[in-house]
């Protein structure tokens, strides 16, 4: 689905008004959007740069008006695994971290996609590899778009390039997650995460009883009511042909969320000769690389995959047989861009810009780019 028109949903159902908007960080803006948004439970470790979620949430101190739990635990490994228990229960459950606090959460995450429970997982992008830098980064997409654990699973993948984003996203990470029992993941990167805008928070939704819980939620595991047996939940199968059976359920589940569930924004690529293809903060940068190609004559386009997983790569396609080339651009080695490669599939000529260990490219290099690579 084009943004616009997903966009023109979310704005139709908050029906706010301007005192609604706020100044505050991309982090602070995740922490007040799962408040309202009805979140049962926020497990988490602090790192940088995502820290402000979970120092918002204690300054809200939602446990005395919604009822929500915020818990900081002894490590990221505890707080993956209470998110699992509590989405077990048919909990809004979530955590947030940054890049080496989410690969010890693989195992993890794999336990849930597994049992196929609905939860939401922040990670805020810091350079690496190992601890790295607490600069910004965009090098965990293999981690998180590929599933990063164990076992052949995927995350739905949302990925803002706004802190306004950062507080819708939240709300549809949730929405996408119980809309099809599996977790959903927002990646930002340390810009989003750190920069102040303007935004306009989501109203508030009540959290659901326990009796309400049942009902959406059927399968989950509420305890032993006298008027039947409680729900098992596990991932463990000793049969060859019933894991077989699992996991062929879960692949026709991510074939129907690649059908239905795509996201992307365009920009200039009505008549674009040449396509760039970023997400998060260098989309932003590529939009100003955009523009600056334009007004030297330059007819380029940009293309910002939103979910990056289920990817866009039926739009990507479409532009092979209109454009000259297509220029991907990364805070990374290059990660992304083989998915675009596949996309195209050798029909146009695809080529990369990135910039490694937490530096920001510039608008003047990405143009640069594109007219010694491409134009």
């Amino acid at each position: 689905m084009s943004y616009d028109l997903k966009l023109k949903e979310m704005n139709d159902s908050k029906k706010q008004n301007i005192d609604e908007v706020v100044l505050m960080k991309g982090n602070e803006a995740i922490a007040h959007a799962a408040v309202r948004c009805g979140c049962d439970g926020y497990f988490g470790y602090p790192i940088t740069p995502q820290s402000e979620i979970m120092e918002t949430l204690m300054e809200l101190e939602p446990w005395n008006t919604t009822g929500m739990v915020v818990l900081q635990v002894e490590s990221e490994t505890s707080s993956i695994n209470m998110v699992y228990g509590a989405a077990g229960c048919g909990k809004k459950s979530m955590t947030s971290s940054s890049s080496p606090g989410v690969s010890l959460m693989q195992e993890g995450i794999s336990y849930i996609a597994c049992g196929e429970l609905p939860c939401l997982i922040v990670n805020v992008m810091r350079g690496g590899p190992g601890l790295g830098t607490i600069q910004p980064s965009q090098a965990d997409y293999f981690q998180s778009v590929k599933g990063g654990g164990h076992g052949d699973y995927k995350l739905i993948t949302l990925a803002p390039a706004s802190v306004q984003e950062m507080a819708d996203f939240t709300v549809l990470g949730f929405d996408l997650a119980f809309k099809y029992n599996t977790p959903a993941l927002l990646l930002a990167d340390g810009v989003i995460g750190q920069m102040m805008e303007k935004v306009v928070l989501p109203p508030f939704q009540p959290r659901l009883t326990d009796e309400e819980i049942a009902k959406r939620s059927p399968w989950a595991t509420v305890g032993k009511p006298a008027t039947r047996k409680p729900n098992i939940i596990t991932t463990l199968s000793l049969e060859a042909e019933e894991m077989e059976t699992i996991n062929l359920r879960l692949q026709a589940k991510y074939r129907e969320i690649e059908k239905n569930e795509v996201l992307f924004e365009e920009y200039d690529c009505e008549d674009a000769e040449y396509l760039v293809v970023a997400f998060g903060t260098s989309a932003r940068v590529s939009q100003k690389a955009v523009e600056m190609a334009r007004a030297e004559g330059i007819k380029a386009g940009l293309l910002r995959p939103i979910t990056l997983y289920p990817f866009p790569t039926n739009a990507i396609s479409n532009y092979a047989d209109k454009v000259k080339g297509i220029l991907t651009v990364e805070m990374s080695a290059g990660q992304m861009v083989e998915d675009v490669r596949l996309a195209v599939n050798g029909r146009v000529p695809v080529e990369f810009y990135g910039r490694l260990g937490g530096i920001v490219p510039s608008p003047d290099e990405v143009l640069n780019a594109l007219k010694t690579k491409l134009v």
